[in-house]
C-alpha cells in the first residue's frame, strides 16, 4: 500500500514510473472513446472514495473519469453530506469505515494535517487531490503535458511567477528536486516559498532562483507558469494582494523573454487578465486545455502505482 501525498514522499525513479505509465495509457487509448475503459481495466471491481471539501470541477471530472477508465467505479463524498463533515463522527472512525468499504480514497482538503491524520488510520492507499500544502497530482499533470511538447524536463528550465508561497508552488519545488529541471520563482517577498519548502530545497540541492524581478526569472525559460493570485479559502485583503502581484502578470511582452518554444501552463481556474492576459492563455503557446486533460492520464497513473 503506498499513499501519494507529497512529491518529497517518492523517489526519482518510481515519479518516473509513473510519468512513463501515464504516458504509455494515453497512447493506447488513441482509439478508444473518452468514457471506454482502458482494455486492461486494472481496477475493474474496485472503487475510490472520493471527499471534497473545497469545491472542485477539473479534480473531481478527472478522477472520476479516471477511475472509470481504469474499469472501476468511484463514489463523491461532500462534507455536508456525511456526519465527519458535519462533526459527528471523528476522522479516525471514518477512517475505519472507509478502510471496509472502498478500495482507495482521494481526499482534497484545505488542511494538510488532515491528509496526513486520514494516512494514519486507513489500511488503503489516500491520494492528495488537493491541500493547503500541495497539489501533486496536477504537478504531475504538468510534467506529462510538459515532455509531450518538449521532451524530457530534465535540465530545462520551468519560471513560475505570483505567489511564491502556495499549494501549487511547493510540489513544483519539490518536482524540480526529483525530476532535476531548473526553477525560477518571480514573487514580490511578501510571498516567498515556504521556509519549510527552501529548506528542503537546499538539503535536497534543487536548482532553485527565487527573484523579486519577473524578466530574470523567465529569461530562456522553457516553460512559464502561473496560477490565480487569490485562491479558494484565501483569508487575505484580495484587492491588496492583486495589487502586489499586479507586477507579475505573464503578458505576451514578459513571454517574449523566454525561449521561442517556451509553453505557458496554468492550473485553473484563471483569473483573466489579472496573473495571465487573454492573448497569452489563449495564444499559440498556451497548453492549458491539454494541461487540464493529462490530470485524468496523470491520475489514472497515480492510482495504479498506489494499488501495485
Amino acid at each position: 500500500m503506498k499513499n501519494f501525498i507529497n512529491i518529497s514522499d517518492h523517489s526519482s525513479n518510481d515519479l518516473r514510473a509513473i510519468i512513463d505509465e501515464a504516458k504509455a495509457r494515453k497512447l493506447n487509448r488513441k482509439n478508444l472513446n473518452k468514457s471506454a475503459p482502458d482494455e486492461d481495466k486494472p481496477f475493474e471491481g474496485k472503487s475510490m472514495a472520493m471527499i471534497f471539501e473545497k469545491p472542485s470541477t477539473r479534480t473531481r471530472m478527472s478522477f472520476d473519469i479516471a477511475v472509470k477508465q481504469l474499469g472501476g467505479s468511484s463514489i463523491i463524498l461532500n462534507p455536508d453530506g456525511i456526519h465527519y463533515g458535519k462533526g459527528d463522527e471523528t476522522l479516525k472512525d471514518t477512517a475505519k469505515i472507509l478502510t471496509e468499504y472502498v478500495d482507495i480514497v482521494m481526499l482534497r482538503t484545505s488542511s494538510h494535517k488532515n491528509l496526513e491524520e486520514f494516512g494514519k488510520y486507513l489500511d488503503i492507499p489516500i491520494i492528495n487531490g488537493l491541500s493547503d500544502i500541495g497539489h501533486p497530482c496536477q504537478i504531475m499533470s504538468d510534467i506529462l503535458t510538459y515532455e509531450e511538447s518538449n521532451g524530457n524536463i530534465e535540465g530545462k528550465t520551468v519560471s513560475w511567477l505570483g505567489d511564491g508561497n502556495n499549494n501549487m508552488s511547493n510540489s513544483l519545488i519539490e518536482a524540480a528536486g526529483k525530476f532535476k529541471f531548473n526553477l525560477s520563482i518571480a514573487c514580490p517577498k511578501k510571498y516567498s516559498p515556504n521556509k519549510k519548502i527552501l529548506s528542503w530545497a537546499k538539503k535536497n540541492k534543487v536548482k532553485l532562483i527565487v527573484t523579486t524581478k519577473p524578466e530574470e526569472a523567465v529569461k530562456n525559460s522553457d516553460c512559464v507558469m502561473t496560477d490565480k493570485w487569490v485562491s479558494m479559502n484565501d483569508k487575505v485583503n484580495k484587492k491588496t494582494k492583486k495589487k502586489i502581484l499586479k507586477p507579475f502578470q505573464v503578458n505576451k511582452k514578459l513571454m517574449r523573454k523566454a525561449n521561442s518554444e517556451a509553453i505557458f501552463m496554468h492550473c485553473l481556474p484563471v483569473g483573466r487578465g489579472e496573473e495571465v492576459t487573454d492573448e497569452v492563455i489563449d495564444g499559440k503557446q498556451s497548453v492549458v486545455w491539454r494541461q487540464a486533460l493529462n490530470r485524468v492520464h496523470a491520475q489514472k497513473s497515480i492510482i495504479k502505482w498506489c494499488l501495485d
